[in-house]
């Protein structure tokens, strides 16, 4: 039988907390990371490109050896993930897998809301996308979801602006409209892998009663479950507690900002998918 890393896949860096996340939850397993940074961001992408570009991210992980690759990207889990599992996957191969972030997210929401009015920050594409709404609405059909695109958060955190007074207005500027557009929400999804590095200018501008939540402890937790009920799945996954990176951009560029998501040093290689802009 053939074993190979638990594959997780980012257009950048955000994917890097979840990454970080899983290692935490589940130590003895091997990882490998694909940041698609030659053709970051994702977020203002049409769905084709998205699908396209996440399609080859996923055949490079399948001729990497993975058995199993993880979505860590709110905007490729929302314009590509459903097209791949039920297209691609039966003719490249199916018995391997592809998820995504949203859903482990959309199943947990509920312990963290007690007014059932829950809020979603993301990316241009994730949000227009609807997909937290839907999924919730399958999930939990009681809630209230409402949407705040940000499109400036990704590249504060991209910039290393994230911790700087010059991010205290867009982060202020969208807490402040989702919440006049729905006061009764009480707790908020992170739908986007980038704004944990955020948190901390987040958890300023919100209201005590307010509970922002970060995705990657709601993936790990699903993940190790996954796991478990799906042992012909696990046994496929190599034990070695190793993580390599992967970048389509240069690989010190990438070095020096994952170090900052993962607070370790980071040693990337880089490679190529069929870049077309």
């Amino acid at each position: 039988m053939k074993t190979g890393a638990i594959g997780l896949f980012d257009s950048g860096y955000g994917g890097l907390t979840v990454l970080s996340e899983i290692r935490a939850c589940m130590p003895r397993y091997d990882y490998l990371y694909l940041g698609d940074n030659a053709r970051a961001p994702y977020g203002n992408r049409s769905y084709e490109r998205v699908y396209q570009f996440t399609l080859e991210a996923v055949k490079w992980f399948f001729d990497k050896g993975c058995h199993l690759v993880i979505l860590a990207c709110n905007t490729a889990s929302a314009k590509a993930l459903r097209t791949i599992q039920q297209v691609d996957l039966p003719k490249l191969d199916p018995d391997r897998r592809v998820l995504g972030v949203i859903r482990p997210t959309a199943e947990r929401i509920a312990r963290f809301t007690r007014s059932g009015h829950v809020g979603v920050l993301g990316t241009d594409g994730t949000i227009l996308s609807r997909s937290y709404e839907l999924e919730i609405a399958k999930l939990h059909p009681r809630l209230a979801v409402t949407g705040e695109a940000c499109p400036m958060w990704v590249p504060l955190v991209e910039n290393r602006e994230h911790d700087k007074p010059g991010a205290d207005y867009f982060v202020k500027q969208h807490l402040d409209r989702l919440l006049q557009r729905d006061p009764k929400i009480d707790a908020i999804i992170l739908g986007c892998t980038h704004y944990p590095l955020l948190i901390g200018k987040i958890q300023e501008y919100l209201p005590d009663k307010v509970t922002a939540i970060p995705q990657g402890k709601e993936v790990a937790e699903s993940l190790l479950d996954y796991l478990h009920r799906h042992p012909e799945m696990e046994v496929k996954c190599t034990k070695g507690g190793t993580v390599q990176y992967y970048t389509t951009d240069s690989p010190e560029k990438f070095n020096q900002m994952a170090s900052l998501f993962m607070n370790e040093p980071v040693d990337a290689r880089k490679t190529s998918l069929e870049i077309t802009k």
